[in-house]
């Protein structure tokens, strides 16, 4: 039988934020132009792989913060969920175990959002 984790709220909480952040930053870098400064388009045909980019206008002073402020939020997530006081409690060989099983943690709640 799998071992089960009774992961605090607030370390549940973290992760889900994480998740939650990293989607809304991978969608941001999917909707901005490719280069970040203004630059013309290229294309490579040369290589072992056809590499084509459009002209970028670059990336707004507003869209800089803001991809700037989610990957600071991002980073601080990280380094809350991956230092939090629940892994000193975790034998270090079931560690890698218990840290998948919160990253999916969200995968298995159920719908009232109480705990599994």
């Amino acid at each position: 039988m799998a071992t089960t984790y009774d992961f605090p709220s607030d370390l549940r909480a973290g992760q889900e934020e994480l998740h939650q952040v990293r989607a809304e930053l991978s969608a941001l870098l999917k909707r901005l132009p490719w280069s970040v400064e203004p630059l013309d388009g290229f294309s490579d045909h040369n290589g072992w792989r056809k590499v084509e980019r459009p002209a970028s206008p670059g990336w707004t002073a507003d869209e800089q913060a803001e991809v700037e402020k989610l990957r600071q939020r991002e980073h601080e997530l990280a380094v809350f969920v991956t230092c939090h006081r629940f892994w000193a409690e975790i034998a270090a060989g079931d560690r890698m175990e218990a840290r998948t099983r919160l990253k999916h943690a969200h995968e298995t709640a159920p719908a009232d959002g109480t705990a599994p």
